[in-house]
């Protein structure tokens, strides 16, 4: 993933990199960018956010989720230290509100 090659010496082994998903960062991103202009009025709604940005209706109000995640969860995501299956595809699933129940249904506990 992500076409890079590894060398394994039997020497020292490396500690192990942190792992960096590249879509979900870009999601995470997006949601921000898009819910600060639906906050600061720039768009009037998620279907005009949507028509402005050339995007489905339904993947904006997806998107727009990520910008709710818990601040744990978002972290351990920056950091690279989530779960491997914590996954975009798993994040653009409807979460619970309180992020304490997020972090139940994603079984992140006390990891992020």
């Amino acid at each position: 993933r992500g076409g890079r090659k590894t060398i394994l010496s039997d020497a020292v082994p490396a500690p192990p990199q942190p792992r960096i998903d590249n879509a979900l960062l870009k999601a995470l991103a997006r949601a921000h960018r898009w819910r600060r202009i639906i906050e600061s009025g720039e768009c009037a709604s998620i279907t005009e956010l949507a028509k402005a940005e050339g995007v489905n209706q339904s993947y904006a109000c997806r998107i727009l989720r990520l910008s709710l995640l818990a601040p744990s969860i978002v972290t351990a995501i920056l950091n690279g230290r989530h779960d491997s299956d914590v996954m975009l595809k798993q994040l653009l699933k409807p979460l619970p509100a309180r992020w304490y129940e997020q972090m139940k249904a994603l079984k992140l506990g006390d990891n992020a």
